[in-house]
């Protein structure tokens, strides 16, 4: 299968418009005549299974004007992402036989926003920050006890024991501690909806292949984070009863595609974090599954956060980069958007 033109309707300038809302029905008429200009087939009838997974490609990771805008170290770096991830669907409609999109879908309370917290003055607290299992248990932050009724039926004593059991449970795990974040993704918000430009490749894809514009959906816990499309970060509560659950039907899907193609925001953190579980989950099974994951390094940025003085006050970029240190070591491949899929090693149609 040859790598395909870019569409007509396709403008690389929309990568930076958040304000972008492209007509599903103008795309169908599009992607119906792109379909039988270049006798696409039906994903269905696809011998070999590629499935993209794009992770959180949602507008308040993908612009500046979002609560949560991953900048990389570049300061365009979801932007440059978005633009990459349109042009890989585009110019590989006839090879990608899937694509699912997950959605970060928040609330306005939930553990690590700062509106779940109290200090000892009882002054809510402030986002990019660090909440620690000591700070709870010495009394220095404190669940906000006005949520206590309609989280666990009024009994807060449950409720702060509950939230320094996830603490220590993150510590111990080891990955993250508990790191609290603007409000961002909040169901029903412009900035839960996908970029425009990802949004507009990814029903392009729907329609031209006669394929599902499948979306898995995570984060509506308030009691745990969901950095994972795979897992929330802690499973159990205090009293030993189950918090959360795995999504093995989706991690099924995963593991049954020949190739599992990677990309989307951000790579420290909710990328980074399903492919770690995928990773854990091919350990327990077959190592040598790992080699038909696919990184797309060029389409997925760290998160940053300016100073204002040129530099930053946060930068994660060194994690990320850890991360795909890791995976590639474990056997994944890392690729360029650039390069056509057909050529990426392992890769048989």
């Amino acid at each position: 299968m040859s790598v395909l033109p870019l569409p007509q309707l396709y403008d690389s300038k929309k990568a930076a418009d958040y304000t972008y809302r492209p007509d599903a029905q103008v795309i169908a008429s599009e992607a119906t005549a792109w379909k039988a200009h270049h006798k696409l087939k039906p994903s269905a009838s696809a011998e070999v299974r590629i499935q993209l997974l794009l992770i959180d490609v949602q507008k308040d990771f993908c612009y500046p004007e979002g609560t949560l805008y991953v900048a990389g170290r570049s300061g365009t770096g979801a932007i440059d992402d978005s633009r990459r991830i349109a042009e890989l669907i585009y110019r590989n409609l006839g090879v990608i036989s899937d694509i699912t999109t997950t959605m970060d879908t928040h609330l306005a309370y939930q553990i690590f926003f700062p509106s779940f917290w109290l200090d000892k003055d009882d002054a809510p607290l402030t986002p990019h920050r660090v909440v620690t299992s000591d700070q709870i248990a010495a009394g220095e932050v404190r669940p906000n006890p006005a949520m206590a009724k309609w989280l666990c039926g009024g009994n807060y004593t449950w409720l702060c024991k509950q939230a320094l059991h996830y603490t220590k449970e993150l510590e111990k795990a080891g990955k993250y501690q508990l790191y609290l974040w603007p409000p961002h993704c909040l169901l029903g918000s412009d900035g839960h909806a996908l970029a425009g430009i990802v949004h507009e490749a990814r029903l392009f894809h729907a329609f031209a292949r006669t394929s599902q514009s499948n979306v898995e959906v995570k984060g509506g816990n308030p009691l745990t984070e969901n950095y994972s499309v795979l897992r929330p970060e802690v499973l159990s509560r205090f009293d030993g009863a189950a918090l959360a659950q795995r999504n093995t039907q989706f991690l099924s899907t995963l593991l049954a595609a020949d190739a599992v193609v990677i990309a989307g925001q951000a790579a420290s953190h909710c990328v980074k974090s399903t492919i770690d579980d995928l990773l854990d989950e091919i350990a327990a099974q077959d190592k040598t599954l790992a080699k038909k994951v696919y990184l797309v390094t060029d389409c997925m940025s760290a998160v940053t956060v300016p100073d204002g003085k040129g530099g930053f006050a946060v930068d994660f970029t060194p994690q990320a980069d850890a991360a795909l240190a890791k995976f590639a070591n474990a056997g994944m491949n890392l690729v360029r958007s650039t390069d056509p899929i057909t050529s990426w090693p392992g890769i048989r149609l």
